[in-house]
């Protein structure tokens, strides 16, 4: 790796109760490679204990306002050209920071975000280009592992903080688009997601926060297509879904399957929240 790197790109990692896997996070990572950690779960004693340790890591702890606040947040902190947004559970080889650096210079620092290629994501869930290619754009980056501009981001307006959880990504990358800047993923680059960046061992608070998860996620989805497309052709899109997340609570009532109802009405709380303009926040 470029012994020049560390002036070039800083690493932000938005973190929440995930002790264990930031503890991996730091070990790997070169000690010359400047690091912004944003603990949202009031771990001061994680705080002290990396700063006494890693010279070149600062973790700031912050009330929990979601990852487009936290990732706002660190970008103002930061003072290299570039930035790269990841997740504490995705393993990647920090040597292939050189290629990132390397396509941003040919592309004239004229994109977005670029992103690697995923080797465990389904491509329902995360579209990606065809495997053949190089290089090539893309709708949005993978909001797990973005490199960025500092300057571009800025020129763009960061993350849209009223995004908590899930489709911040999506929504800087089109609007980016709107101004004529793509996303580009590198396929040469590779990287592996663990899916676990929030890691509960207690069954009751996983199942709380997995509800949590489905309520965001479609709070999200709706206030996405809102803002993009339109209160009117939203509406009409996320009606039927509305009516189909209400017979699936019927029919689990009739079973009396209290898991499956309370996953169903955290979608309908969720998706009723967005519709009448409810704020997204950490407990909804």
């Amino acid at each position: 790796m470029n012994k020049n790197i560390s002036k070039k790109i800083t690493v932000i990692l938005i973190a929440y109760k995930s002790e264990k896997l930031i503890n991996a996070f730091v070990k790997k990572i070169p000690n010359t490679i400047k690091v912004i950690i944003i603990e949202n779960s009031n771990n001061l004693l994680l705080k002290r204990k990396i700063e006494k340790k890693y010279k070149n890591i600062k973790v700031y702890i912050k009330k929990n306002e979601g990852v487009s606040a936290s990732i706002n947040y660190a970008a103002k902190k930061i003072k290299t050209e570039f930035f790269l947004q990841i997740s504490p559970d995705i393993k990647f080889d920090y040597k292939d920071l050189d290629k990132f650096i390397r396509v941003a210079k040919k592309l004239d620092n004229k994109f977005s975000a670029l992103g690697p290629r995923f080797l465990n994501v389904n491509n329902k869930s995360h579209k990606q280009i065809n495997k053949n290619l190089k290089i090539g754009s893309i709708n949005s980056i993978h909001g797990s592992f973005m490199f960025i501009n500092k300057k571009k981001f800025k020129e763009i307006g960061g993350f849209d903080n009223n995004f908590f959880l899930y489709f911040e990504e999506t929504d800087y990358c089109k609007r980016a688009s709107n101004v004529g800047l793509k996303a580009y993923q590198i396929n040469e680059i590779k990287v592996k997601t663990e899916g676990r960046s929030v890691l509960i061992k207690n069954k009751k608070e996983k199942k709380e926060l997995n509800n949590i998860l489905i309520w965001h996620f479609i709070w999200s989805k709706y206030y996405y297509s809102k803002k993009n497309y339109g209160s009117l052709i939203s509406v009409v899109i996320f009606i039927p879904i509305l009516l189909r997340i209400i017979i699936k609570i019927l029919f689990y009532k009739v079973f009396n399957n209290k898991i499956k109802i309370v996953k169903y009405k955290s979608r309908l709380n969720g998706l009723l929240s967005s519709m009448v303009g409810k704020r997204s926040s950490l407990r909804p």
